[in-house]
């Protein structure tokens, strides 16, 4: 009788436990709940990837108002990525990305920083008691090109619903000696095209962060380390790796020069926009790192930047951060100066430290 018990005990929660995680690619429509991808899910109390889709991180990743960030990518069976040196990786049709947004839980129902768990803390899965879940983003490839999808997350912490037309949300971040309230904005399906469309001509949408600097990187999961480029062509995600490669720079290696550390972070924030293709090319402001002279901003008088100057005359002069629109921009919480424009309601203080750092120690003047 205890047998039977113990078997009809196992079959009842068997019943009750949620079905296994099947990643898939869904070719068409919009699919209203995050679980139709099987791509992450809640099991044992954490959200985690599900097996065969393959978390990553960046060497230097995009600001979003000091949330932590799981990403992950996934391939159907046969399938893989082509090499770039310095474009996106050629993704093939099927390809599905993900990134969910998260902040570590703080007293009171306000959240903490999470930028900067790295894979080692992440890559297994997110303790549901110890952060909060705001936002899961998908980009797929589909036979018509990337398309975006935000879903975001129930106050339960067990279903993402998909939001296309975006969602603000009110939170409370707290760090040493301060307390900031903020509006976190999941963005829309249009805006998303604000960044990822770095072609301003097409404007189709393309990753940001999948380039061969941001992700020639040695991480650690579940105590195993491996190169992230390495990984992925061992799993079949990637082609054409070539034996040497010119590596990627993290910003906040502070044993890198300033320059190196300044143009990474502008380069992965600020470079989709600011490029010649970019949605601002007309700025004549490139952040792309082949940029130099007045590209840059040195020197250079802003075009059309009307309040978003602040009364300044260059985009960047050497040896006066306080007098350079570059750093202005960036530091501002005004709508109509800040920079980036989506994607953040408060500075990155530590990355304006940065520039602020790295224009002090420019040589040279503006004449």
């Amino acid at each position: 009788m205890i047998r039977l018990a113990a078997v009809l005990l196992a079959l009842a929660l068997a019943a009750c436990a949620p079905p296994p995680l099947e990643p898939r690619f869904i070719a068409d429509g919009l699919p209203e709940d995050l679980a139709d991808w099987g791509m992450v899910g809640v099991r044992d109390g954490r959200l985690a990837p599900a097996e065969g889709v393959q978390p990553y991180e960046l060497n230097t990743p995009l600001f979003t108002d000091y949330a932590g960030k799981l990403r992950t990518v996934w391939m159907p069976s046969g399938q893989a990525a082509t090499w770039s040196d310095d474009e996106t990786f050629d993704f093939p049709v099927g390809t599905v990305l993900t990134k969910t947004f998260f902040y570590p839980k703080a007293a009171n129902g306000a959240v903490a920083p999470g930028d900067g768990l790295t894979l080692s803390q992440t890559g297994q899965g997110l303790d549901l008691t110890k952060v909060r879940l705001v936002e899961t983003r998908i980009l797929v490839r589909r036979a018509d090109g990337w398309v975006a999808l935000p879903y975001v997350w129930d106050e339960d912490q067990k279903t993402a619903r998909l939001k296309r037309t975006g969602q603000p949300i009110a939170m409370t971040l707290v760090r040493a000696g301060r307390s900031d309230r903020f509006t976190y904005q999941v963005p829309n399906v249009n805006q998303c095209v604000g960044c990822h469309g770095t072609n301003h001509a097409t404007k189709a949408l393309q990753p940001i962060g999948l380039k061969a600097r941001h992700l020639d990187r040695d991480v650690s999961v579940a105590g195993i380390g491996f190169n992230q480029l390495a990984r992925l062509e061992a799993i079949g995600y990637l082609r054409g790796l070539p034996a040497l490669r010119a590596g990627g720079v993290d910003w906040l290696d502070e044993r890198l020069p300033l320059d190196a550390r300044a143009r990474a972070w502008l380069d992965i924030n600020c470079a989709h926009c600011h490029s010649p293709t970019g949605p601002a090319d007309t700025s004549g402001l490139y952040l792309t790192l082949a940029a130099a002279g007045p590209q840059l901003g040195l020197c250079k008088p802003p075009i059309a930047a009307g309040q978003g100057t602040g009364g300044f005359r260059y985009g960047i002069h050497p040896g006066k951060p306080d007098e350079s629109i570059l750093v202005f921009r960036t530091a501002s919480l005004d709508p109509g100066a800040m920079m980036p424009e989506l994607g953040r309601a408060l500075a990155h203080d530590e990355a304006i430290d940065l520039l602020r750092r790295w224009v002090a120690a420019m040589p040279g003047g503006c004449g």
